[in-house]
């Protein structure tokens, strides 16, 4: 387990104090679970690669046979 330091002023330090106090629990404590519930969410490169894993596996089965010809292509857009 790591050991940080942060450095707030002393306004946050007292109400920090008194939220712990009114929960029974440390500041450390509410440090450690606010970045406990902060690092469990995805993160966006996190949420990308998942999204480019399941577009990825829906179109394992594709092959160039299933292309439509260029008067196909051009007759949808009409």
């Amino acid at each position: 387990m790591r050991n940080i330091t942060v450095s707030v002023d002393d306004e946050t330090y007292r109400r920090a104090r008194i939220a712990a106090a009114e929960r029974d629990t440390s500041v450390s404590a509410l440090v450690k679970a606010f970045l406990t519930q902060v690092s469990a969410t995805e993160t966006e490169s996190e949420r990308r690669k998942r999204q480019e894993r399941e577009v990825r596996s829906q179109i394992q089965n594709f092959s160039a046979e299933q292309r439509l010809s260029r008067d196909e292509v051009h007759s949808r857009s009409r």
